[in-house]
């Protein structure tokens, strides 16, 4: 068992009294823990599976402050998830990035009276929208930030200057309109470096993975899922921050005798990850946000060098792990070739998918793009207090959390010491206005590649430094193959100083090399081989923990043994 595990289990052995138990470690689950920690109480997450690891791993990596919403009259979500998406630019620089977006126009007024219908509450499904409502919308746009702003404002434009810059697009165009958002690189990454700041800045609390809770009667226990081990512990009360997964862990912890609320509607966001360097080259570094035939937005855009397309939005009956299924990548591969047709875009050029189940609030409506992506926190009578966490949305977690924390400091009486919005987050302490600088500096520093500085900037930030003097003391610290910039001694570190408890949880949440596709058979046999080494797997452990991973990659990315095979055949004949 890896020493950071051990001795966050230690803390709960030696004593389980906390104020605060936080149930779901998604984005909301880590994000209140952080607050209420930083608050001087004494708070235990735990999560079933890995930080991160559900729906929060599978967002549209967009921090946005949600333009469309502007269309269901949310303006209070729009200003907060604007002002959310500025304070990420600041406190996390290293992952969130701004953004340019296009939005190809095919009409004048189209849209116009359904817009207006939509916002009344008259109309479901939206109809084509032209250059009139999209510039209604901009504008408000740049209302909402005009006293704060840290992004252009929007621009527009005719169809000779839209073919001029993106000479790829479909014919027939009108117009475009150009803003800015921002797009977070590695947000299961940014959850992580929450917890890791927690641990050094509130050292009492603590956060586990792949544990579960069990309410019995009145009396909580916590079960290290790995070891079978099992701990009483107590408090004062709880947040059930467990996402699409919210009203069956309501009946869990309530003690039996909790009526069966129905607080969460969820649907199901499928996307795809394409190796297609024409498509990524015609986006000219700008996401472009586009309508399918179906009236639903889709968006496409620049992705650690490949292009990342989606999405979908379906309704869900039966909250489970879902997956990319054949029907939804055909749908986005289409709505590619209706925006792009001159590019050839197919199957072939999916290098992995990934789907998750948003956590809407309950809701009848027949089109599933009007279903709010607002929040609230519902309280719960119980032997210990409940507060649910409902919605959300991953660019307004750290508001979300605030006021979660707030309604149940009020519970307990305990008034709030710090705020988090101006407060860095991981590598973003520190973080330079010229990264570039930064990885020069590292690559003189270390006498490592550029290639590797630049990484280690990307992965890190400013806590770069502190990785590869790490990597620097290891006896080995070699590349793990020809193509990838990581190192032995970086999955080293990683293990020891980031919660990783599976050979899942390096490859698919603490380095991109699954999402980028680089990751291969023989890539799985090195890193695993690192991992056995560090966390004591004999061969039948290590060897389960590779089969159980290439078994979630076919599974739940679209990964098959064969591409990984396939994989290390090319790359090592390239390397011959």
């Amino acid at each position: 068992m890896p020493k950071q595990r051990s001795g966050r289990l230690d803390q709960i052995r030696h004593d389980g009294a906390f104020d605060v138990v936080v149930v779901g470690g998604g984005i909301n689950g880590i994000g209140v823990f952080r607050e209420l920690a930083l608050q001087g109480l004494r708070v235990l997450l735990v999560e079933r599976n890995d930080f991160c690891s559900g729906c929060s791993a599978a967002p549209s990596r967009m921090i946005h402050g949600g333009l469309r919403y502007l269309e269901n009259g949310e303006f209070d979500l729009v200003r907060e998830s604007l002002s959310e998406r500025d304070a990420l630019l600041e406190n996390a620089p290293h992952f969130v990035r701004p953004l340019p977006t296009a939005i190809p126009i095919t009409s004048v007024f189209s849209g116009l009276f359904n817009g207006a219908a939509a916002f009344l509450g008259l109309s479901s499904k939206p109809a084509n929208r032209g250059a009139v409502p999209i510039k209604i919308g901009l504008l408000l746009y740049d209302w909402v930030t005009r006293k704060r702003r840290v992004l252009p404002r929007h621009s527009f434009h005719g169809a000779r200057e839209t073919f001029r810059r993106w000479p790829d697009l479909t014919r027939g165009l009108r117009f475009s309109a150009v803003y800015h958002d921002a797009w977070i690189s590695h947000p299961e990454r940014l959850g992580v470096e929450l917890v890791t700041d927690v641990e050094r800045l509130a050292p009492d609390s603590v956060a586990l993975n792949y544990t579960e809770i069990k309410m019995e009667g009145t009396k909580l226990s916590v079960t290290d899922m790995e070891s079978g081990a099992r701990f009483p512990v107590s408090a004062r009360t709880i947040v059930n921050a467990t996402g699409a997964w919210l009203n069956e862990a309501i009946r869990e912890l309530s003690a039996g005798d909790q009526p069966r609320e129905t607080l969460i509607s969820g649907t199901k966001g499928s996307h795809i990850i394409l190796d297609n360097q024409q498509l990524h080259d015609a986006l000219g570094g700008h996401m472009v946000y586009f309508e399918n035939t179906d009236g639903r937005v889709c968006i496409v855009f620049p992705y650690l060098g490949k292009v990342l397309a989606g999405s979908t939005d379906i309704r869900v009956d039966q909250v489970k792990r879902v997956r990319c299924e054949p029907e939804e990548q055909s749908y986005i591969l289409q709505s590619l070739r209706l925006t792009f047709p001159g590019i050839a875009v197919s199957d072939r050029d999916v290098i992995f998918s990934y789907s998750g189940i948003r956590p809407l609030p309950k809701s009848d409506h027949s089109f599933t793009g009007r279903i709010s992506r607002g929040h609230f926190v519902h309280r719960l009578e119980g032997p210990v207090p409940q507060f649910c966490m409902v919605g959300g949305k991953w660019t307004t977690f750290r508001a979300f959390a605030e006021q979660t924390a707030d309604a149940v400091m009020a519970e307990l009486g305990h008034a709030r010491r710090a705020g988090t919005l101006h407060l860095a987050i991981g590598g973003g302490e520190g973080f330079p206005a010229d990264p570039e600088q930064l990885v020069r500096d590292l690559s003189l520093r270390f006498a490592i590649s550029p290639d590797r500085a630049a990484h280690s900037v990307d992965l890190y930030g400013a806590r770069a430094a502190d990785v590869l003097a790490f990597c620097a003391g290891c006896n080995h610290d070699d590349p793990l193959a020809s193509w990838t910039t990581i190192t032995s001694g970086e999955i080293l570190f990683l293990i020891r100083h980031e919660h990783v408890v599976r050979l899942s949880d390096l490859i698919l949440r603490r380095t991109p090399l699954a999402i980028t596709g680089e990751i291969s058979s023989d890539l799985i046999k090195v890193i695993a081989g690192i991992a056995a080494t560090e966390l004591g797997w004999d061969e039948p452990k290590m060897q389960q923990q590779m089969d159980a991973f290439i078994t979630e990659l076919n599974d739940f990315y679209g990964v098959s043994r064969e591409m990984l095979e396939q994989r290390s055949l090319e790359r090592n004949s390239k390397c011959a």
